[in-house]
């Protein structure tokens, strides 16, 4: 890591590489925060970690749907205006609240927490692809929606669902090409997911 010249006391060297955590965040931009928040913004740093720590507390997954949640079934999933007869299912619950500001979609959803990354050592089993199984064959669904991302590890996590769940009699459909190849559904307009949604294709 590279480290300025006048030697960072430990505490700061920690929250430093705290922040480094973060997704696209390197060390000067770490650093610069870890230095804002400890020069410019005190009780933000106090009120940051006591966020941080409240949601490690009481934060869970849903036991229908795999989001986050503080019970044991998320409202969604226990919502009688869903239909229960559709499960879409994505990769991070960022994905699951940009499909849901598209208000184009009133079914369920499963959150698989992840992608297939065999490079990265994930695969199915890290992923409980046994326990999606057991939710896409509850005899309820009818309908499974593929939203995974539009990378390589998204049509991968895609392709391999798609062959696991016809081969149990459901119907699979995939969000539509409206989405750019090679995009993240996080950053997609909800415009373009709502269209994407509507023109879902059989997969």
């Amino acid at each position: 890591m590279d480290r300025p010249s006048l030697p960072e006391p430990e505490p700061l060297l920690a929250l430093i590489e705290a922040l480094r955590r973060l997704p696209g965040v390197g060390v000067r931009s770490a650093r610069r925060m870890a230095y804002h928040l400890m020069q410019h913004d005190r009780p933000g740093a106090g009120l940051l970690a006591d966020c941080l720590s409240g949601a490690i507390a009481r934060l869970g997954h849903c036991q229908r749907c795999n989001t986050f949640t503080e019970d044991e079934v998320c409202a969604t999933c226990l919502s009688p205006r869903r239909d229960p007869t559709q499960l879409c299912i994505v990769e991070t619950p960022a994905d699951q609240n940009v499909i849901e500001s598209s208000h184009g979609y009133r079914g369920l959803y499963y959150v698989i927490m992840g992608r297939l990354a065999p490079l990265e050592g994930v695969g199915p089993r890290e992923l409980d692809f046994e326990r999606l199984i057991a939710r896409a064959c509850d005899g309820v669904v009818q309908e499974v929606i593929l939203a995974t991302n539009f990378t390589a590890e998204g049509e991968t996590t895609a392709h391999f669902l798609a062959e696991l769940l016809r081969s149990r009699g459901l119907s699979v459909t995939r969000l539509a090409r409206g989405v750019p190849a090679g995009s993240e559904l996080e950053y997609v307009d909800a415009g373009t997911i709502a269209w994407a949604l509507m023109e879902r294709r059989a997969t």
